[in-house]
């Protein structure tokens, strides 16, 4: 017995050298190695010199008064997609400002690889969404494929996005921002919500699934124009659905996706549409946390606990003169946010019913 209990702590003292004499080894191993020097990612840009029209590409116009463009013209229009041009971060891709050598100025959408798809699929894709036509949708220029490049050309806004006006508090852009009125704020909900009537009623529906106010243009009559259909899907009729991954933004996703329920459907974009119509009438994020009695609660949940205790007036964003304010327009308004913003998807509103809801009482506080 003797004899096994010391045949068994040789044993352990044996593994415990050979482990500390492997320890040693890799430490002296990794301090002879230099270390890499860690250095933040550059933004991607394509360099000028590099152009040249001779490379192949396949480049489409959609628009008659639009001409052709090589990807050389797009990488010197974005002065090689230089950072500073950036005007957006869409879905799959940043968005530059560019001044063709027409003197045209677009917006050019460069794809990111995780967009890719089949040249037929994408080219199929892009001719769904320039067939759309809508006053109040987006409209796309053309596009342009060199390689592994894929570019989209879109019309360029100067006002900028909806979300600027709400929520944009940088020096450059207060410079020139003014509050929007409450008439405004109401004429872009509707534009808003006459293209997503448009798009939800055609007979192979399109589900949007990334509402939200940075993806709402607006003109220079503040016309709104929904933006960015990198997350789009089309279904067959406003009643089906397609099974997908969840998307769309934080604050603005309906309860269902965040339950696990990966189908998209046109309820969803009710809800997110629903959510906006909160935020442009209180001027409030709805995925930053707002204090109420010592605690945060989200945006959502505290407007709506005000309209319960009819503080109606009280929620809309303060930069709105209460002069310009119709109570009985005010009500409604957010009788029909609530009603978009059901935590039942089945219980939610049409987007064509929320169209005639949003049309009723602009009649009457016109009456009135």
């Amino acid at each position: 017995m003797d004899q096994l209990f010391q045949t068994f702590i040789a044993g352990i003292i044996f593994f415990v050298v050979i482990s500390l004499i492997f320890a040693l080894l890799i430490f002296l191993c990794s301090k002879s190695k230099p270390k890499p020097c860690l250095q933040p990612p550059l933004p991607v840009t394509r360099s000028l010199e590099s152009c040249d029209n001779s490379s192949p590409f396949f480049s489409t116009s959609f628009d008659p008064s639009f001409r052709q463009v090589s990807m050389c013209e797009l990488i010197k229009a974005t002065n090689g997609f230089d950072p500073k041009l950036i005007i957006g971060d869409g879905s799959f891709g940043l968005v530059y400002k560019a001044k063709l050598s027409s003197g045209v100025t677009v917006a050019v959408k460069k794809l990111s690889p995780d967009a890719f798809q089949g040249l037929r699929e994408f080219r199929a894709e892009m001719e769904t969404l320039w067939k759309l036509g809508h006053p109040n949708i987006i409209k796309i220029l053309g596009y342009c494929v060199s390689g592994s490049d894929r570019v989209l050309i879109y019309e360029f806004f100067e006002k900028g996005s909806l979300d600027q006006w709400l929520q944009d508090t940088s020096s450059s852009f207060r410079s020139w921002w003014v509050p929007l009125s409450w008439d405004v704020r109401f004429k872009i909900i509707k534009g808003v919500a006459n293209g997503l009537a448009f798009l939800h009623g055609s007979k192979t529906a399109i589900v949007h699934r990334d509402i939200k106010a940075s993806n709402v243009l607006l003109d220079n009559e503040f016309e709104a124009h929904i933006a960015d259909f990198g997350l789009a899907r089309t279904i067959e009729g406003s009643n089906s659905h397609v099974s997908t991954q969840a998307a769309g933004t934080m604050g603005y996703m309906p309860p269902e996706y965040l339950g696990g329920y990966t189908v998209a459907t046109v309820k969803g974009d009710v809800y997110s549409f629903g959510v906006l119509m909160f935020e442009v009438a209180t001027g409030k994020r709805p995925n930053w946390p707002v204090r109420e009695d010592g605690r945060e609660i989200w945006m959502l949940e505290w407007a709506k606990k005000r309209i319960d205790e009819n503080k109606h007036i009280e929620i809309i964003d303060t930069s709105v003169s209460r002069n310009d304010l119709k109570i009985e327009q005010v009500f409604e308004y957010f009788k029909i946010a609530n009603l978009c913003t059901n935590q039942k998807h089945y219980e939610r509103p049409s987007m064509c019913d929320i169209v005639k809801m949003l049309d009723r009482i602009s009649i009457v506080s016109q009456t009135t």
